[in-house]
């Protein structure tokens, strides 16, 4: 009788326990990084009455015969669930996402551990715990933001309104296109020489910027021509009628030009002038006629040919020579059958336009001069060279003065040529770049089109004081695909130096333009457009710590006021084999003991399995809803057994009155 009531008294004290845990539960539902805690129970003693029996050949075997004598707590574990995550915005609230724990310390070298993380800053720039006045412990970087990972762990200071010294610019990157069908190379005519030029305007094809410095040598185009010798001196006048020189025939007189069907000079008669002839034989296309002086004041006639050139292609003949007809009495072709006049003296050109093209920069091939012979353009009406072509590979266009295209060379043989310029086709890119103080300085790269095909030619300048002592100039070469070739420098060096002229050291910088072969910096394709440029460098000036940033795997980065961000430091978690082992020393903290393991140091998302989250807090991981289903199970643990207490009591009672 006496058991069942020790036993009710073991369930009342144990269901209490278990109330007071699902109180504290309760109590820290609003505690940050709280992990809710259960209690299990077990049995307690057992008083065996009878062992268990083995069967027999006869029987079967029987069970013992136990009674047990109350319940105890067998443990009571803190489950280390997942709490939700809740922003705050405060960049030094850090939350994990998964298995860890902060590691905190103090001066004696206590190591704490805990899932709360609402940190902070103390006057001294530590990062801190300032609930418990603990440091969060991690790794701090150095000077280039590198973290050794054999560094031991200590207590994070982050530099705040201290200066950042300056770093050297030593690279410079480029990317994107230089637009390689790029052409803004307008032509403008610099000097006349002898060659009779009128004007120069257009743009050159090739985009080359230079000097074209054209001689012209050979003849020009001459035009077949004949002058009559019938009527001797005086000669003609324009009054004199055909009558009064002896012609008495007067309708056939035909011209046939360049071998073609013949043309009658007609409508003449008796008293026709010499200027109507003239006006006739100007009816007919291809010839002109006119009165010339053959000297001492003999005025002739001059029958030309329109068009210049070779009297082979370009020429006239006469009809028949007959006494009385104007062939005969004018033009003084002897009487016979097969006598005609044939025009005379005319030539093709023999102009040969050498141009030697001195490019303004390049270094190598593209060095210059370029000596090439130009294409001759011959006036289809005229027959005269009025214009030069493939100068700067086309685009440009020459107009002449009257005549045509002349020679360069005087009668004493010296060249006085034609002179074109041709304006550079350029792409410029400017970026601001340090020096060992922090002074920052433009650099600023022109490309300039080359004469070599797929090559720029380019030349670095500075907009200030700076003296560039060397590497200012170089060319970048491309692939038939576009891909970069070659980006080299002049004279041997291997990159820009630089003396920023203010009393810091010289600056030497290379200039990064991609992998050779590849796409990744600058590129040469016919895009319509330029878009390379100075994308980045590596220096800055000198800087102060304004505020930081920490990322998932714990890096906290400085940003400057420079610009610059650096990490400066990592907070470093920790994990154990067992954390339902570790031992919880109020304030949020955890200590390892014999049963949790050692603490495993890492990198949160690397070798530990959380992450870190930046602005948001762990709220409590306590389910209110489980909680109260815990407290209605307690609560009616509590009243059975307060009822075996009670109805033991009546029994005992009842035995007590026996008596009576």
């Amino acid at each position: 009788m006496m058991a069942s009531l020790f036993a009710g008294v073991s369930g009342l004290r144990n269901h209490q326990v278990r109330m007071n845990v699902i109180g504290n539960n309760i109590a820290n539902i609003n505690t940050i990084g709280f992990k809710s805690s259960r209690v299990n129970f077990q049995e307690a003693l057992v008083q065996t009455f009878k062992g268990a029996g083995r069967p027999s050949s006869v029987t079967g075997g029987t069970n013992p015969v136990q009674l047990g004598l109350g319940m105890e707590v067998s443990a009571i574990d803190t489950l280390f669930q997942q709490g939700g995550l809740e922003t705050t915005g405060q960049i030094t609230d850090l939350a994990i996402q998964g298995n860890g724990f902060f590691i905190l310390g103090d001066f004696f070298d206590n190591r704490f551990y805990a899932r709360a993380g609402a940190f902070g800053f103390d006057a001294s720039a530590n990062l801190v715990d300032p609930a418990t006045g603990l440091m969060v412990l991690g790794r701090m970087a150095d000077t280039t933001g590198t973290i050794d990972p054999m560094q031991t762990l200590g207590m994070i200071t982050l530099p705040f309104g201290q200066q950042d010294p300056a770093q050297e610019t030593t690279e410079v990157t480029m990317v994107n296109n230089i637009d390689s069908s790029a052409s803004t190379s307008v032509a403008s005519l610099v000097d006349v020489g002898l060659s009779n030029v009128l004007s120069v305007s257009g743009t050159a094809a090739d985009g080359v910027g230079g000097v074209h410095t054209i001689s012209v040598t050979g003849s020009p185009a001459l035009q077949s021509t004949f002058t009559s010798a019938g009527v001797a001196a005086p000669g003609l006048s324009a009054n004199g009628t055909l009558a009064s020189y002896g012609v008495t025939i007067f309708n056939d007189f035909t011209l046939s030009v360049d071998g073609g069907i013949a043309d009658t000079v007609s409508g003449l008669s008796g008293t026709s002038t010499v200027s109507d002839l003239l006006s006739a034989i100007n009816q007919i296309e291809g010839v002109s006629a006119a009165l010339v002086d053959t000297g001492g004041g003999v005025l002739q006639v001059e029958i030309t040919r329109s068009k210049a050139g070779d009297p082979v292609d370009y020429s006239f003949e006469s009809s028949d020579s007959v006494a009385g007809n104007i062939v005969d009495e004018i033009f003084g072709v002897a009487p016979g059958v097969g006598n005609t006049f044939v025009s005379a003296g005319g030539a093709a050109t023999t102009f040969v336009a050498t141009d030697s093209f001195q490019p303004n920069r390049g270094s190598g091939p593209a060095a210059g001069p370029q000596i090439s012979t130009l294409n001759l353009i011959i006036d289809n009406n005229s027959g005269l060279v009025t214009g030069l072509g493939d100068i700067g590979g086309s685009g440009i266009q020459i107009l002449t003065a009257t005549g045509g295209l002349a020679t360069t060379i005087d009668g004493g043989g010296t060249d006085y040529p034609l002179l074109i310029n041709t304006a550079d086709t350029m792409h410029t890119s400017s970026i601001g770049v340090y020096d060992s103080q922090g002074g920052k300085h433009i650099l600023s790269i022109q490309f300039f089109r080359s004469i070599v095909d797929n090559r720029w030619e380019w030349e670095a300048s500075t907009l200030g004081d700076e003296t560039i002592t060397s590497g200012s100039t170089g060319y970048v070469s491309f692939n038939q695909d576009g891909s970069l070739n070659t980006f080299d420098y002049t004279g041997g060096a291997t990159r820009v130096t630089i003396d920023p002229q203010n009393g810091a050291g010289n600056m030497e910088i290379t200039f990064n333009a991609g992998t050779v072969g590849g796409y990744s910096g600058l590129t040469g394709f016919a895009s319509g457009s330029h878009t390379a440029t100075l994308n980045s460098q590596n220096g800055y000036g000198m800087g102060i710590l304004e505020k930081i940033s920490i990322d998932k795997a714990g890096y906290i980065s400085g940003i400057f006021s420079n610009g610059i961000t650096r990490v400066l430091a990592q907070i470093m978690l920790a994990d154990f084999a067992n954390q339902g082992g570790l031992r919880k020393t109020g304030k949020s903290l955890y200590q390892p003991t014999g049963n949790s393991g050692l603490a495993q140091v890492g990198v949160a998302g690397e070798t530990i399995g959380g992450e870190l989250f930046s602005g948001a807090l762990e709220s409590s991981s306590v389910d209110i809803a489980a909680e109260f289903t815990s407290m209605i199970t307690a609560q009616r643990g509590f009243q059975a057994n307060a009822r075996i207490i009670s109805t033991s009591d009546s029994m005992l009672d009842e035995l007590v009155n026996i008596k009576r």
